[in-house]
């Protein structure tokens, strides 16, 4: 008879499916970001956990230090808390609505009696990751929130608990809120940009003082042309005479992601 440990019944990921997932990983340019960074160890086991971390931490973590660093060197203080507010307001809720799920579907085991949740065959992903600040942190953190309760409600969808229908349901919803935090950092991010570029048209940037490129003026340093700046410089803007836009004014609500 056959040594059944010999047996191969079926085969396994052995990190394919990581360095898969990794190779589609848009590289994001840090060669102008002087800051120190945290390293912190993550480990995500979810495929969404990984996808998600892969596609859209380095777009939070980006956008966060343009506003957050650069866009203050030129823009008013005040504007800029505003622009940080929305984003840690978007980020509280979200990390309720992942916290509430979470607990919620540990009642649920407890009421049914089960006592393990089901786990991946795929090789987790685990990497130390540079953090920048506590925005990004905190978005590392929500990160793994999500990741934590793909497998409950893998779970509890297993033990029929819940239906096929109300996890699809659940697991879009809550990737869509993560993703849009994400996206609406950039996209304030590229408004705040846009204030810069359009104050720079007026008044280049004196010395210490960032450009919207992120670059220091030095003594001696011409101001970049026009034409080297984004194409966001010629979108249409409203006239403005003297002090650059304030953002909150301009509507930056409107390019912030709903929190529903």
């Amino acid at each position: 008879m056959a040594d059944s440990e010999s047996i191969k019944h079926a085969k396994y990921d052995q990190g394919g499916v990581n360095a898969r997932i990794l190779s589609k990983e848009t590289k994001a340019d840090f060669r102008r970001v002087e800051a120190a960074s945290l390293k912190i160890r993550a480990s995500f086991s979810s495929a969404e956990g990984k996808r998600l971390f892969v596609r859209y931490f380095n777009t939070f973590q980006l956008g966060i230090h343009f506003i957050s660093v650069i866009s203050r060197t030129r823009l008013n203080h005040d504007d800029v808390a505003k622009v940080e507010g929305l984003i840690r307001e978007q980020m509280d809720k979200v990390t309720d609505q992942l916290n509430q799920s979470i607990d919620g579907a540990e009642a649920l085991f407890q009421a049914h009696g089960i006592t393990s949740a089901a786990t991946y065959d795929t090789v987790p992903m685990e990497l130390d990751v540079g953090v920048l600040s506590s925005s990004s942190r905190r978005y590392l953190e929500i990160l793994g929130k999500l990741d934590q309760l793909m497998p409950l409600l893998q779970t509890l969808e297993i033990h029929e608990v819940i239906t096929t229908q109300a996890v699809d349901i659940e697991r879009a919803a809550l990737k869509r809120k993560v993703r849009d935090v994400a996206n609406g950092a950039r996209n304030l991010a590229t408004r705040l940009r846009r204030e810069m570029n359009a104050l720079d048209v007026r008044r280049p940037p004196m010395v210490g003082e960032a450009s919207a490129d992120g670059e220091d003026t030095l003594p001696g340093d011409v101001s970049p042309q026009r034409e080297d700046l984004p194409v966001a410089v010629v979108e249409e803007e409203p006239e403005a005479t003297g002090v650059a836009p304030s953002p909150a004014a301009a509507g930056l609500d409107e390019v912030a992601p709903s929190p529903g």
